[in-house]
């Protein structure tokens, strides 16, 4: 009895990391140019810029979020342009502190990035234009570059999620 006591207790103090739910926060078309620019000849130039967010939601509980926003230009009009943020419910329990910002920053992103490809993917696909898929994102450079950013811009080198402005992290 005392010996199933002892095993629950550490099964309790173990680390333990999960994915509860993803969902579109937010997603958006527009083709300001439509339907003049379906006229043009020329191949479109793509400009694509990821974000990743993120806020504690309870002690245990991350929501993390990853934003694309996707710029089609032939010559200097818009073709389309879409914006899309994935986010995901994270439960993450009893992980050391040095290692639960890289988990939120690195780890989460990439779990939620193949939603978020694939919800663009579709939005693209019902404009009837050619479809676009994006490239695979190494989150682990990205979180580096945002952390010696922060270094670069604060001074020093500091521990913390890395988010986008105006995002806090309780």
């Amino acid at each position: 009895m005392a010996d199933q006591d002892q095993n629950t207790q550490q099964d309790s103090q173990d680390p333990s990391f999960s994915l509860q739910r993803t969902y579109v926060k937010d997603l958006s078309l527009e083709m300001p140019n439509a339907p003049q620019i379906f006229l043009e000849q020329e191949s479109p130039t793509v400009e694509v810029s990821i974000n990743v967010g993120g806020q504690r939601l309870a002690d245990t509980v991350y929501e993390c979020s990853v934003t694309a926003t996707v710029t089609t230009r032939i010559t200097d009009k818009v073709l389309y342009l879409v914006e899309a943020t994935q986010a995901g419910i994270f439960e993450a329990a009893n992980i050391p502190d040095e290692q639960l910002d890289p988990l939120l920053g690195i780890v989460c992103p990439t779990m939620l990035y193949p939603y978020l490809r694939a919800n663009i993917a579709d939005a693209i696909n019902r404009t009837s234009l050619p479809p676009l898929h994006l490239a695979e994102v190494n989150f682990q450079n990205l979180y580096e570059q945002r952390l010696a950013q922060m270094a670069e811009e604060q001074g020093k080198q500091e521990s913390g999620l890395v988010l986008p402005p105006g995002v806090t992290r309780q």
